[in-house]
């Protein structure tokens, strides 16, 4: 009995082992192949979202750039004027406002526009980007203004001039200097490309 026991587990022990001399592995070029189309899934996956990221973005920039065009509007019909330009980059003067005067600097992001018995706007929108900032220009008889922002989709048909890469204004929306301004809401007396 022990020797039928033994020629047993003998037999299996052969098998295993001519099993795995005859187990093939996987080769170096299929090793190489897989990788290959996972890295490639990866970049396609990756530069998806980041471009969905930038729209995203511009998305938010539009939205914000029409909100603020409207809260101004409704601060025209009850003043019959825009506010004043104030400080550097293109800032708001309204909050709050002060009729036949100048207001207070607007920051993106932080300030209520205001003229102290109306709120127009509960937060003065900012670029949902720490590089860039939206700017407001208006003309000297504060009858008309331009709101400006920089999208990043640099093939979106809302470019002014349709062209987002060389916009043909020459307004700054962020602190490298490449970022000129290229996306506009206007009064409707106005237009982007006109000079205030």
């Amino acid at each position: 009995r022990a020797s039928a026991k033994s020629k047993g587990f003998s037999l299996i022990r052969t098998r295993l082992r001519r099993d795995l001399v005859n187990a093939r592995g996987f080769s170096l070029i299929e090793l190489l192949v897989v990788l290959a189309i996972i890295g490639i899934l990866v970049t396609l996956g990756v530069g998806g979202f980041v471009s969905s990221q930038r729209r995203s973005r511009d998305v938010e920039r539009k939205s914000d750039l029409k909100h603020v065009a409207e809260a101004l509007e409704l601060l025209y019909s009850d003043h019959r004027q825009y506010p004043d330009e104030s400080g550097p980059n293109g800032k708001i003067g309204a909050c709050p406002y002060v009729p036949l005067g100048i207001g207070t600097r607007c920051d993106w992001g932080q300030d209520e526009l205001t003229d102290d018995e109306t709120t127009y706007m509960r937060t003065v929108p900012a670029d949902p980007s720490d590089e860039r900032y939206y700017r407001y220009e208006v003309s000297s008889d504060n009858q008309s203004f331009q709101l400006f922002a920089r999208l990043e989709n640099d093939k979106d048909p809302d470019c002014i001039g349709g062209d987002c890469l060389n916009p043909p204004v020459s307004h700054q929306c962020g602190s490298n200097p490449a970022d000129e301004c290229n996306f506009a809401i206007t009064s409707p007396n106005v237009s982007p490309l006109d000079s205030l």
